[in-house]
């Protein structure tokens, strides 16, 4: 039975811990015992499964190239492969000794997902339940976090996958705006039946990440608040130990590394689960997401107790299951934590579990259909391999479609006749438009994220800065050093979807200087740009609300915004069209040197 939200809202937080608690009591496993039995006291051992940043991903099964999922590791991706895991899992220990949980963003990235949250969404009058409520109900999910992605469709959708979902959706620092009450439940209490004693008591609280605030300020703001993730777990840790928790397990959409991707911009730590672990006593285990790193284990001495609480964080998209190991010992009338350790399973083990495919066969067929419609047509093959190193067409596709959009948007305002610039990222190194019949996949390939558009009104100084900060990404490289590009990008570890390209400006880059010292040439339409000229920027959501902490745009005047997908505007620009022709939109306006010397 799912989480009963309006019940838990209209309660006192201690009413509304207690629904949580007879909630999530009423469902308890059941399988052999897991009694460690000998001379010694008494103990008994079980399993937390964990995945974290599913994002919509059912299938072994890439939508943007219509096949197989594969990469460089030979990773598999999706439930199905997860649910032949846990079900392995639950053979081997008992399913009433096992636990399944989830670390959040698992509504978004995929076309699947897309497809019903867009096209034929689940809000709608007698709409279909939400393909990963359906996985992940059969499978048999306990309990899983919020992650920043779930705001991503708007709170009506995200409201009703929660509806949706046999299993409560949690987040305790995830507020009301106006009552500063719980949105969501921010834990659940389960019970594991044991043979000797009392059943063991194990709480998950859930936090999700504070950077909601900011990457979903129009879904949010008003509605919801995000206070940091220490703050809402120095609060309810005490509460559940109190509550009789012998385990409390944290499920953080939320790094490891204490560290922000976007500097000022966010109030609260982005990344936050070790120092949940280093400065929140009563934790014993932290499943980790957000980060799409893999952490098998990753232990972190907590500074009151001195005890060590384990992390883990299984790799993305459904590609690893962390198994937290706990062994506890009965002693002087209660449970205690003896011992916790924790691995990862690698999902490209096993096949998929037939009883998920089956399940969802119909919602596949749908979306492979709707991928592969046919929009238009383009007069020559363009590919992003070369994206983040060379100024190419398909990456100028992009940007065309954007400032065009733009344009249009402003006409007939005070800001017609500015020129209009636009930014764009390699967001995938394999995306591609063939020649002859484009589809809508071969065009959404292009922008893979769910972004949205806004126009900003910068000066040419405020640009340079914009470019030079951009220009960070590439690995500084002295004249005569051999050049490899597979080792000339993601400097700092930068990723690529935080290098900009501008489109509308000449430049070039020069990677033998240091950062902030590489932007050389700046024109426009032939001409030095001048620092106090104006621009309309092209840019989207996540760039104007701080996403990388490029400099400026968070704080630029704003004229026009707009609430659908940049990859729609670029599949209904294709439609409207007919023809993608490069020799309308594509040129070499930026290049890398050294010394004045192009590298390529």
């Amino acid at each position: 039975m799912a989480f009963d939200r309006r019940t838990f809202l209209g309660t006192t937080a201690a009413t509304g811990a207690a629904v949580a608690l007879a909630g999530a009591t009423s469902t308890p496993a059941a399988a052999q015992q897991q009694e460690v039995k000998g001379p010694g006291p008494r103990t008994y051992a079980f399993t937390v499964m964990g995945t974290t940043d599913l994002h919509g991903n059912v299938f072994n099964w890439d939508y943007f190239t219509d096949k197989e999922f594969d990469d460089k590791a030979h990773n598999d991706v999706g439930l199905a492969k997860i649910s032949t895991l846990v079900n392995q899992v639950r053979a081997e220990k008992g399913r009433r000794n096992t636990l399944l949980i989830d670390a959040g963003d698992t509504i978004q990235g995929t076309q699947l997902s897309y497809y019903y949250a867009k096209v034929d969404p689940i809000t709608a009058r007698r709409g279909p339940v939400h393909p990963m409520a359906q996985a992940m109900n059969a499978i048999g999910y306990d309990a899983a976090a919020l992650g920043n992605h779930e705001f991503n469709y708007g709170i009506p959708v995200l409201r009703k996958f929660e509806e949706q979902c046999d299993f409560p959706l949690l987040g305790a620092n995830a507020l009301d705006a106006k009552t500063l009450r719980p949105a969501f439940p921010p834990y659940s209490m389960h019970r594991l039946r044991t043979p000797c004693g009392r059943d063991v008591k194990v709480a998950v609280l859930g936090l999700t990440n504070p950077g909601i605030a900011i990457w979903d300020k129009a879904n949010v703001q008003g509605r919801m608040t995000f206070p940091g993730l220490e703050e809402q777990a120095a609060k309810y840790v005490p509460k559940l130990r109190s509550m009789g928790a012998d385990v409390v397990i944290v499920s953080a959409h939320s790094g490891s590394s204490g560290t922000s991707s976007y500097g000022d911009q966010l109030p609260h730590i982005e990344n936050a689960a070790g120092l949940v672990a280093e400065q929140v006593a009563g934790i014993d285990a932290i499943l980790v997401g957000h980060a799409h790193t893999e952490i098998p284990e990753y232990r972190v001495k907590n500074k009151a107790t001195g005890k060590d609480v384990v992390l883990s964080e299984p790799l993305k998209w459904g590609q690893r299951l962390t198994l937290f190991d706990f062994e506890l010992v009965w002693e002087r009338g209660r449970w205690s934590v003896a011992k916790v350790a924790a691995k990862v399973l690698n999902s490209n083990a096993v096949a998929e579990d037939p009883k998920i495919t089956r399940l969802l066969s119909d919602e596949h067929r749908k979306v492979v259909a709707y991928v592969n419609q046919v929009i238009g047509t383009s007069t020559q093959a363009m590919s992003s391999a070369e994206g983040p190193v060379k100024d190419v067409a398909i990456i100028d596709l992009i940007n065309h479609v954007q400032a065009e959009t733009v344009k249009a948007a402003l006409a007939g305002t005070e800001w017609a006749a500015l020129p209009v610039l636009s930014q764009a990222s390699c967001f995938s190194r394999t995306a591609a438009i063939p020649a002859g019949q484009v589809t809508i996949r071969d065009a959404a390939g292009l922008y893979p994220f769910e972004n949205t558009m806004e126009a900003r009104l910068l000066t040419g100084a405020q640009l340079k800065d914009y470019l030079e900060y951009s220009a960070r990404y590439f690995v500084r490289t002295a004249p005569g050093d051999a050049v490899d590009p597979a080792k000339l990008t993601n400097a700092e570890s930068i990723p690529d979807y935080n290098y900009d390209a501008v489109y509308g400006l000449a430049y070039d880059i020069d990677i033998a200087q240091p950062a902030g010292s590489r932007i050389t040439g700046l024109t426009f339409q032939g001409k030095a740009v001048d620092p106090a000229a104006q621009f309309v920027f092209a840019v989207n959501n996540y760039r104007a609300s701080g996403g990388g902490n490029f400099p400026h745009v968070p704080q630029a005047r704003q004229l026009w915004s707009n609430s659908d997908e940049i990859r729609n505007t670029i599949i209904q620009w294709v439609k409207a069209k007919g023809t993608i022709d490069p020799a309308q939109f594509a040129s070499v306006d930026w290049r890398l040197t050294r010394a004045g010397v192009p590298v390529f």
